[in-house]
C-alpha cells in the first residue's frame, strides 16, 4: 500500500514538473498563440517601442518601473508610460468579421470584446486592474 501511494505521488510530482517546464519553454519562445479573437494592432505609429516578444513577456515590468518613477520621482512620460500605450494601441471599432467599421470614436483598450489589452489578458486568464484608476481611452477622446 505504501509503495502504491509513493508511486502515485511521484507520478503526480513528475506531471506537475513537466507542465511547469513546458509552460516556461513556451513563454521563452514568445510564440504562444493568443487565440483567434486577439486584436494585436501595431499602434498608430506603425511600430511598438519594443519587439513583440519582449513586450508580450515584459510589458508589466515596464509599466511597474514607469509607475515607480512617476510616483517616487515625479518623472512622467517615456516610452513605457501607460498613457503612451493607450494613445498608440487604442483601435477603431471592428465588425463581426474583424473588418474596420467606420467610427469617429476609437474603442477603449479595456473593452471586453475587442480591446487591445483585454483580448490577450482574457485569453491568458489574467485580470488587469490598471483601469480602475486610469482612463482607458486617449486624450483625444476624453477631451471631446
Amino acid at each position: 500500500m505504501f509503495a502504491m501511494m509513493r508511486k502515485f505521488w511521484l507520478l503526480l510530482l513528475l506531471a506537475v514538473a513537466s507542465i511547469a517546464l513546458g509552460g516556461v519553454s513556451l513563454a521563452e519562445q514568445g510564440e504562444l498563440s493568443l487565440g483567434e479573437n486577439a486584436v494585436m494592432s501595431v499602434g498608430k505609429s506603425g511600430k511598438c517601442v519594443g519587439p513583440t516578444a519582449v513586450m508580450r513577456r515584459e510589458h508589466m515590468d515596464f509599466l511597474l518601473e514607469q509607475r515607480d518613477k512617476t510616483m517616487r520621482h515625479g518623472i512622467r512620460g517615456g516610452d513605457h508610460a501607460l498613457k503612451k500605450c493607450i494613445d498608440c494601441h487604442e483601435d477603431l471599432k471592428r465588425g463581426e468579421q474583424g473588418q474596420l467599421v467606420s467610427s469617429d470614436r476609437p474603442i477603449s483598450v479595456n473593452d471586453p470584446r475587442d480591446g487591445f489589452c483585454q483580448t490577450c489578458h482574457q485569453f491568458a486568464a489574467v485580470r488587469i486592474d490598471c483601469f480602475q484608476c486610469h482612463v482607458a481611452v486617449s486624450d483625444a477622446v476624453t477631451s471631446e
